[in-house]
């Protein structure tokens, strides 16, 4: 944002001597304004001999010296210029430092021999915060246990199919306000965390998607949009009013909690220690927007759809390719447990290209995203032989 500069009109052309003069006259004689609340206030300091006081002027100034709370005025100023000594303030003990040999598993305390440290060559870099990841990350898998979502549809008035219409809106609308990716998973997230905590009406439902990416916006975004843009976009079925006081609710209910990781902050970690190129990598991530409106998988962690999308995307592009010891490490999951997760997402691609929600296969058809959403690999046959071995 651009500063404004005022430049002083009245400009003075007196010698410099003769405006200190005047500037000096002009605070002696200044009266000092009154605050009503506050009563008066002076900002103006004395120069000069400043703490040179002449204790015998202040005694000869009043002969009859005024009382002020119980001493003299007179024996007030005397004592101002003794100096008090600074109070004693006892030393505080800071806390002992925590054992995170207790806290982290022992999988993380120690890395196998048989597993590359991938953060070895980070220690330069402050941003990747190489001595404290694999804390970091530890910290990000025990959030997204405390705040996992149950299954919610049996308490709410909505159903599935609304459920699924409005991310399949929402993906539109993200893509409309150019907003980060970051912004759309943690959108649906405070979606679904608030429908498993608040009852919402058939009515409110698109309210509460708007007011969720509001939120979202604002803890993500830079540049977020004004709540006007959602007005707007809604074809102003809610007002500003609804708007805000939705918002206060969802944050009330979700207790100001909003950091619970993303799938996206789990992917990137397990990009990384597989070293996979960038259409690998977009495709993890076509992968796991297709999840979002398909409410059967709101019962699993970010950390495991992190996971199981990179590994089939390592499949379908590679058909060598393994999740090994070192993959299992660092995304807590082996194979084996992946393995559901894995054909829940190949019968999903296989029915995207029919399915009326086209909204994330239609961002990912662009050239932005290396319009991965039509690659080759993806054909219903590749997906067949290479996630469901038939």
């Amino acid at each position: 944002m651009a500063l404004r500069v005022r430049q002083n009109r009245n400009v003075s052309l007196q010698p410099e001597n003769v405006k200190s003069k005047l500037a000096a006259k002009s605070l002696a004689t200044k009266p000092v304004g009154t605050r009503a609340a506050l009563g008066n206030i002076s900002n103006v300091a004395s120069h000069g001999n400043a703490g040179q006081v002449d204790a015998k002027k202040l005694l000869k100034k009043d002969s009859k010296p005024t009382r002020v709370m119980g001493k003299s005025k007179a024996t007030s100023s005397l004592q101002s210029l003794v100096k008090v000594p600074e109070p004693v303030i006892p030393e505080t003990m800071s806390p002992e430092a925590m054992d995170l040999d207790e806290i982290l598993p022992e999988r993380f305390s120690r890395l196998p021999i048989s597993v590359e440290d991938i953060d070895k060559e980070d220690s330069e870099s402050p941003q990747l915060c190489s001595e404290y990841v694999k804390e970091i990350y530890e910290y990000m898998h025990y959030l997204e246990k405390i705040y996992k979502v149950e299954d919610y549809m049996e308490s709410q008035e909505i159903n599935v199919r609304m459920r699924t219409i409005l991310v399949d809106w929402l993906v539109q609308v993200h893509l409309r306000f150019h907003l980060l990716q970051e912004t759309l998973f943690l959108t649906i997230q405070l979606i679904d965390r608030y429908l498993a905590l608040h009852s919402v009406s058939k009515n409110n439902l698109q309210l509460v998607g708007v007011t969720a990416m509001f939120i979202a916006s604002k803890y993500e975004e830079m540049y977020p949009p004004e709540i006007n843009d959602f007005v707007y976009i809604t074809d102003n079925a809610y007002t500003q009013r609804q708007i805000r006081s939705t918002e206060c609710s969802m944050l009330k209910t979700l207790d100001y909690n909003l950091g619970k990781p993303l799938c996206l902050h789990f992917l990137r970690r397990n990009s990384k220690a597989a070293g996979v190129d960038a259409q690998k990598h977009t495709l993890a991530k076509y992968l796991m927007e297709l999840t979002l409106p398909d409410y059967s998988f709101v019962q699993y962690d970010p950390s495991e759809i992190a996971a199981a999308a990179l590994c089939a995307s390592m499949k379908l592009l590679q058909k060598d390719a393994e999740w090994d010891e070192k993959m299992a490490y660092y995304s807590r999951y082996n194979a084996e447990e992946l393995a559901p997760i894995v054909e829940k997402l190949a019968t999903l691609i296989m029915g995207s290209e029919t399915s009326k929600y086209q909204a994330v296969r239609n961002k990912f058809a662009s050239s932005k995203f290396m319009k991965i959403s039509t690659i080759p690999e993806l054909k219903a046959s590749t997906v067949k032989k290479q996630l469901l071995n038939s």
